[in-house]
Formats: C-alpha cells, structure tokens, sequence
C-alpha cells in the first residue's frame, strides 16, 4: 500500500489540446478517491497517466516514495480493472487468477494460496475451472478483481468497472468493491460517470470539470455545500434547482431574504424545498409532470416569471396531480448563494 501525490500534472494532446491543467492531488495511503465528471472531463485521463498508459506533459506523479513519470505500468505496483474485464477467453478462472504471478516468477506455493484465497473473499471458489464465458457479468468482474488482487499492489485503479452491468448487479457490485476495500486496505481511484457510485464508493470525491478539480471532499459535505455552480449544478439527483436572484426578487418582493454582496444565483435541492408552510421564499406554480420514485415524488413545476422548471421532492405520493397548482416555499436555511461570473459559493 502506498500514498499517491500529483503535483502540477499537466496532459497536451498535438494540437495544443488541453487535457489536465496543472492538477494537484494527495491520495492517502489505505484511501478510497472517487473521480467524477461529465465526459471529457480528464478523469480517465488522469486515472491513465496515474497507470502509465498515458505520458505526462509536465508534473510529477509519486506512488509511495517512488516518482514514476518515466516508469512503465508494470513498473509502477499498481493493478487496474477496466470496465470489460479484459479476462483471457482461453483460460479457466484459475489460469486467469495466476498468470500475472506466474509471469513474475511468484513461486507455486505463493500463488497457490494468493488465488485460494482471492476466490474466497470474492466467493469464486466453486468457478474456478471454469471458462470466462461459462460466467455471468457479475461473476467475470469478480475474476477481473480478483486478478487484481493476487497481485497485491500498491494501489488498485478502476475504469468504470460496473458500467456494463446491470442496475441490480451494480448495486451488489458497489457494496463488493466497498466491502473489499474496506478489508484490504488498498489505496484505490475509482473512474465512475455514475453518481451513486461516486457518493456511496468514496471516501473522498473529486469533482472535475474541463480538465480541472472542482472541488474535493467527503461526498456529503460536496452535497451539502458545494464550492461552485457547476458541482451545485453536477453533484445530487435530480440536480440543485439554480434560480437568479432577480428572478426571484420580482416575485417575492418584501418576503425575498438579505443576502451575501455578490450573490445573483440561489440554489436549493429538490428536497429542501417545501409544500405549503411558511418561513422563506413563497412561490406558486403548475405541476408539468410528477415523476414516482419508489418512496418519493418527483414534481417538476412551472413558475411564472422564472425561466427553468423548478424540481421538487417530495416523500411518498404526491397529493396534488399534473396540471394544478401548487404552492410551496424555499426555506432561507436549505438556500445556497452563489456568484454567476466568477461560478463559486457566495457566503
């Protein structure tokens, strides 16, 4: 296990192509980091240089004490999983689980019990004479795990690993991964474009826009209080509701709260806003389409004199249908401010 430090990393295509814009992040040793963004946003760019299939432009990336700029990915310590598992066809489980050991001279005894006991934390024991094909989705990422594993590198780098399975199967596959950082205590970055692997995965998220870090944190305090609009805009679904200040002022007029010099756009989530009740921003609209989802309803309301549909959440069913009216309030204590020229949080 081993810490990771990135310091001033920057990725230039041909062309003058702007990949990563002197990025720095630490990585702690026994640390699970999420990156996440839209696409194009470098996050498997980064995860790639940190791997070494990609070469840095300017900066330096440290695995432990070790600067491995110049170091080739066998070099580096460190095991990927990708998104299509990349598991040898020809081979049983078994010869999969083996062939990085074996490749490196790990003596039979070593191997032997590195893959008993790779099969018995991720529950492959009774497949591993069978053929990657003879395998379900979930079971072949758990081979591609475990030929991490075996390993035991520095660090494990996953690229998307779940996104070509199913919803259920993702969900068991989140609490696997989860489960199996927690016990080996191996420093790990994860790729995900999927939020609710971001929040539940991470110890810390890193949000990256453009090539660039938005903002790291603990997943609850990005939700809770995010630095910019686009992490505002980015991080919780359905998305924080993001309203112009002037907007607003027109329509609440005395009932509109004192608010930080700077600030021309609030916003609220979709379930800090409240039906009926008293206490902040009163506003009245019409109900375009209410979304159930599960236990919550999903409404998405009209507002007269504001230019976006309004998102609301509400806990179990909607008492109200498609086409009323409905009012509600923005509590002032769930309102974010933020700044629209310069994107970030206004306090």
């Amino acid at each position: 296990m081993a810490s990771i430090d990135i310091k001033g990393v920057r990725k230039v295509y041909p062309g003058n192509v702007k990949a990563i814009h002197a990025l720095d992040l630490s990585i702690e040793d026994g640390e699970m980091v999420v990156l996440v963004g839209p696409s194009g946003c470098g996050k498997s760019t980064l995860l790639r240089m940190i791997a070494g299939l990609e070469t840095i432009t300017d900066g330096t990336i440290s695995i432990g004490s070790d600067v491995v700029n110049r170091k080739e990915p066998a070099e580096r310590d460190i095991a990927m999983v990708f998104q299509n598992y990349a598991l040898y066809p020809h081979m049983s489980v078994r010869q999969n689980l083996e062939y990085g050991l074996k490749n490196r001279g790990t003596p039979r005894d070593e191997i032997d019990r590195r893959v008993t006991e790779a099969a018995r934390i991720l529950e492959i024991t009774p497949f591993l004479e069978r053929k990657p094909r003879q395998l379900s989705g979930g079971q072949r990422q758990r081979v591609a795990m475990g030929r991490a594993i075996v390993r035991q590198p520095k660090a494990f780098l996953f690229d998307e690993p779940l996104s070509n399975l199913d919803a259920k199967l993702r969900g068991q596959m989140r609490i696997e991964i989860r489960r199996l950082q927690r016990n080996l205590k191996t420093t790990s970055v994860y790729v995900t474009h999927d939020q609710l692997e971001a929040m539940t995965l991470a110890d810390r998220l890193v949000v990256m826009n453009g090539g660039r870090i938005e903002q790291v944190g603990k997943p609850i305090d990005l939700y809770d209080r995010p630095a910019s609009l686009f992490v505002a805009g980015f991080i919780g679904s359905p998305p924080m509701n993001l309203i112009p200040v002037e907007q607003l002022r027109a329509l609440a007029g005395a009932a509109m709260p004192v608010l930080p010099e700077g600030t021309d756009i609030l916003g609220i989530r979709p379930d800090g806003i409240m039906v009926g009740g008293s206490g902040g921003i009163p506003l009245s609209g019409v109900v375009e389409l209410i979304e159930p989802v599960g236990g919550e309803s999903h409404l998405y309301v009209r507002v007269e004199g504001i230019d976006q549909v309004l998102i609301l959440v509400l806990q179990g069913r909607a008492e109200v249908a498609e086409t009323e009216r409905v009012d509600f309030v923005l509590p002032v204590a769930a309102l974010h401010g933020f700044n629209r020229e310069s994107g970030k949080r206004v306090e």
